[in-house]
């Protein structure tokens, strides 16, 4: 993960980034105490988790700019930065209060930067198999679909939810994040490097999932906020930190 860098000071640096990262998600779990029901995590150990991975990946950038990777960087960098805002934006933390549709944006947004990454590193690495590339995105976007529609479309009917507008926002923005897991995929399947990249994005859709099952289905289980984080911050987690994946492709290709 931190090979490519050649400062031992920036390794340092990032490192400890990731276990204050794991401090807070996972500390906030351990230590949050009862809270509710569906949550022990306080809202500002997730809030700053989010926060550092968002220093985490500008620091990324600032120690690999002017270099191959310095594009992939920068795009992942903004990437998370939407991702805090979202959190922000659906924690109700910013004002005007709770907004489940402009979170839905800015986590979109997000990935719109991820995966025009994404296609960028490929180019450059040379990592554009067709077969790997475009295979794993199809079958990522056949899993989108079918779990935006059995846990957002028939969980709602099964829970006596009539579908509203949101529900169908839903389906793109699903499709939004199996696109940046299959295009992870097939990065992994090219280069084993980018396994973790492919798990982060992952993990990312299927926390996406049990929060729409939540928000718009009903969905409700023993401490499904702190499941929805702690498939989340994770995923976010190696997004970020796959920057190094990409800094030892790139000086190695």
């Amino acid at each position: 993960m931190f090979s490519a860098l050649s400062i031992p000071s920036q390794r340092y640096w990032l490192l400890g980034l990731l276990v204050l990262w794991a401090v807070l998600l996972f500390g906030g779990f351990l230590f949050g105490g009862a809270g509710e029901a569906s949550r022990r995590m306080p809202t500002w150990t997730r809030m700053a988790s989010s926060a550092t991975l968002v220093v985490a990946a500008f620091s990324w950038y600032a120690f690999a700019r002017g270099g191959p990777a310095g594009s992939y960087a920068l795009l992942v960098a903004v990437g998370m930065t939407f991702g805090l805002l979202g959190d922000l934006l659906l924690a109700g933390l910013l004002p005007g209060g709770r907004n489940v549709i402009a979170g839905i944006a800015a986590f979109g947004i997000g990935h719109v930067f991820y995966i025009t990454a994404m296609l960028r590193l490929a180019t450059a690495a040379g990592l554009i198999n067709p077969g790997p590339r475009w295979g794993a995105l199809a079958v990522w976007l056949l899993v989108g679909l079918v779990g935006w529609y059995v846990v957002v479309w028939r969980g709602a009917a099964g829970a006596g939810i009539a579908p509203t507008i949101v529900h169908w926002i839903a389906l793109p923005y699903a499709l939004l994040l199996a696109a940046t897991a299959g295009l992870a995929t097939g990065l992994a399947l090219q280069d084993s490097r980018f396994i973790p990249l492919a798990l982060g994005a992952a993990l990312f859709l299927l926390s996406d999932l049990i929060l729409a099952g939540e928000m718009f289905s009903g969905l409700s289980f023993r401490l499904i906020g702190d499941v929805i984080w702690l498939t989340y911050g994770p995923g976010q987690m190696l997004i970020v930190y796959s920057i190094g994946a990409a800094l030892a492709r790139l000086l190695r290709s």
